[in-house]
C-alpha cells in the first residue's frame, strides 16, 4: 500500500487519485469513479467529490493508496 500526503485536512476522491498519481488526468479519474471501479475503504463509490480524510484507502485496478498527513516545509 503506498501512502500519498495531503497538506489539508481532505481532499476529494477524483482530485486525490490525479495527486497519488493513479490517473493522469481529472477527466479520466471521473470515468473510473463513474464506472465503480474505485473503492474507498472497501466500498464502490460513484461520487467524485466524497471527501478523503487522513487514513481513508483508496483502491484502484489493484492499487491500493493510503491518505496520509503531511507536513509543509
Amino acid at each position: 500500500m503506498k501512502k500519498v500526503s495531503i497538506y489539508t485536512p481532505n481532499i476529494n476522491l477524483d482530485k486525490f487519485l490525479k495527486w497519488a498519481g493513479a490517473v493522469s488526468t481529472g477527466g479520466e479519474a471521473k470515468i473510473l469513479i463513474k464506472d465503480g471501479n474505485v473503492k474507498v475503504n472497501g466500498r464502490v463509490e460513484t461520487a467524485r467529490s466524497r471527501k478523503l480524510t487522513f487514513g481513508d484507502v483508496v483502491e484502484l485496478e489493484g492499487q491500493c493508496f493510503e491518505v496520509a498527513g503531511g507536513r509543509e516545509t
